[in-house]
């Protein structure tokens, strides 16, 4: 059977940290989403360790593509356009991601999409509501971006209003709970923690809320210092520390500044869809509160499953499928990784035609031994 025009098969590659991500998509429908990751390796670092990160990318990058075509029940000559994240993130991790989709496209005569991480988290929403609405409202919050974007057009067209000037949302949660003792990763650990405290025991700061302080931008370093030496004083004087109570209280900062401050670009820019992604997003104190605030503006609040929300080879997927969809261009071979990609280019377009490349140039073993590998 013929496949639509406008549902492109497509294999995404997210290696921008510590998790090695593959998925395939059809149009806006989610076929495989494989995710290998390194997490545990880091974790007694206190945080991602760049080095070994991209040392697990490489050993997980084969195995992972050929879990994700076997769960998708495509082999990789179905395919209709390689799509990998070519920024921002950490410039090794990028390098390993980046490399293995331009060898793998190449090798298979494939369309090379480099695509932005940021746009992606945004567009992986598609995969659970569909279609984006135009222009969207985009808050992402994880661990190194904490960032409200406009996108009238999620393939071309992406407008940053704010961003955090220092700590990320995510990496406040992280350092938190190593203050508190609580392991690594933070989010995760503090949410559960929360659930079972008092938000109101302890009123700790919400950055940038003054009458005078930019609108849009984020500030998590303050509430981080406040926190730890609230806990300094308690630990001090001798006293015991309310984990869950500080748990509860910190967070409910985090998420009150992150809701309303999205809630407001909403409002000022004539904007009824708020969408929400990356990894604390999966917070449910933050989900809970996005609702009811959107709830009580009139705004229809989108957000994607959790396991959506972290890194993955979906999201990244998903933004290919609709490159491809929407005809931009392909990517041209000499692609390379941008750590620091801004969020205006939602994919990096070649200047040739990369896509159109002539088979006769690819050594034919090689060639095969990819294929044959991914299968």
């Amino acid at each position: 059977m013929a496949r639509k025009a406008d549902e492109p098969l497509v294999l995404g590659i997210e290696t921008s940290c510590d998790e090695t991500g593959v998925g395939i998509v059809r149009g806006h429908t989610l076929l495989a989403d494989a995710v290998a990751s390194s997490v545990d390796e880091h974790a007694r670092f206190g945080g991602v360790v760049p080095e070994v990160a991209s040392r697990a990318h490489l050993e997980a990058m084969v195995p992972t593509i050929q879990r994700a075509l076997k769960e998708a029940g495509v082999t990789a000559r179905d395919l209709d356009g390689i799509a990998v994240t070519a920024g921002p993130g950490l410039a090794g991790a990028l390098l390993v991601g980046v490399s293995a989709a331009k060898a793998f496209a190449y090798a298979l005569g494939k369309p090379l999409y480099g695509v932005n991480h940021l746009a992606s988290h945004i567009c992986v929403d598609q995969l659970e509501h569909g279609a984006l609405p135009e222009p969207t409202m985009a808050l992402l919050v994880s661990g190194g971006h904490s960032s409200l974007l406009l996108a009238p057009d999620i393939t071309a067209d992406v407008r940053p209003l704010g961003s955090t000037i220092d700590d990320a949302a995510g990496e406040a949660f992280d350092k938190v709970a190593r203050v508190l003792n609580l392991g690594f990763p933070g989010g995760p650990v503090i949410d559960r923690y929360a659930r079972e405290g008092d938000p109101d025991a302890i009123r700790f700061p919400r950055g940038l809320t003054g009458p005078r302080d930019p609108v849009y931008d984020f500030s998590f370093s303050g509430l981080k210092t406040a926190v730890a030496r609230w806990i300094e004083a308690k630990r001090a004087a001798g006293e015991d520390v309310p984990v869950a109570d500080v748990a509860a209280s910190f967070q409910e900062a985090v998420v009150d500044v992150l809701t309303r401050k999205a809630v407001r670009a909403c409002k000022d820019h004539g904007v009824d869809h708020l969408m929400i992604g990356g990894g604390v997003a999966a917070n449910t104190r933050l989900r809970a509160m996005a609702e009811r605030r959107c709830e009580d503006a009139g705004i229809t609040l989108r957000v994607p499953r959790p396991k959506l929300c972290t890194d993955n080879g979906a999201m990244v997927a998903a933004l290919g499928a609709e490159m491809v969809a929407r005809g931009r261009g392909a990517s041209a071979w000499d692609l390379s990784a941008d750590s620091s990609l801004p969020v205006t280019d939602p994919h990096v377009p070649g200047h040739g035609h990369a896509h159109t490349h002539d088979h006769d140039h690819v050594h034919e073993l090689s060639r095969k031994n990819l294929y044959d590998d991914a299968n």
